[in-house]
């Protein structure tokens, strides 16, 4: 059995690999032949994961985006197309994180991260999980909210532009909407700078 498969589809620091290659002269150097056979995937300097070549299993982007850049968990698109409620296929995972905003790009793709407060922070956020692993990812509410609150120049004070952006602009499923937790919304509208737009959301679902 290869040792890296041990590691699953976890993401590891280059310490924990090192430390199952001690039968080799220069663990460093056999780290590096290991990321151009292809075995390994660099994150960042320092953070890998095992590819799917080695453990025969697919990786999750939204574990390695909660590892990558922490704490944080994925959010507004990504969240939105992963419960299924827009239709288009998103690019770009995008996560709120606690820390300073910041972006990064791998072979998996391009990962960013949008700085929220800590009492905004852990509303809605909920574990996914999985047979292998688990992550933290917004609910739906949660990630409407974040999508909203993060997008400049977006403005829905007012119902009927709220309801074009979701209709049109998102193509959100509605009647999924319809069944969302409003006090969600109103507990991130107590603590956000775009209280009015958070607040039009729990209005428009108790129409």
């Amino acid at each position: 059995m290869d040792p890296l498969a041990q590691f699953s589809i976890i993401p590891v620091e280059y310490s924990e690999i090192k430390s199952v290659l001690t039968d080799f002269r220069s663990p460093r150097h056999k780290i590096a032949d290991l990321e151009k056979a292809g075995k390994l995937v660099r994150l960042k300097k320092g953070m890998y994961v095992v590819s799917p070549t080695v453990t025969g299993k697919i990786l999750s982007t939204e574990l390695i985006a909660n590892h990558l850049y922490g704490p944080s968990y994925v959010s507004m698109e990504n969240a939105l197309r992963y419960y299924g409620l827009i239709p288009e296929s998103v690019y770009t995972i995008t996560s709120m994180t606690l820390k300073r905003a910041r972006d990064f790009e791998n072979s998996l793709g391009q990962f960013k991260y949008v700085s929220c407060s800590p009492k905004y922070y852990s509303i809605g956020v909920r574990s996914i999980k999985s047979e292998d692993f688990s992550f933290l990812m917004a609910s739906p509410e949660k990630a409407l909210c974040d999508l909203i609150v993060s997008t400049p120049y977006l403005r829905l004070r007012f119902i009927k532009a709220l309801r074009i952006y979701l209709e049109e602009d998102l193509r959100l499923d509605m009647e999924a909407f319809q069944a969302m937790d409003a006090e969600i919304f109103r507990a991130c509208a107590t603590v956000s700078k775009k209280k009015t737009d958070l607040l039009n959301l729990a209005k428009l679902i108790e129409r």
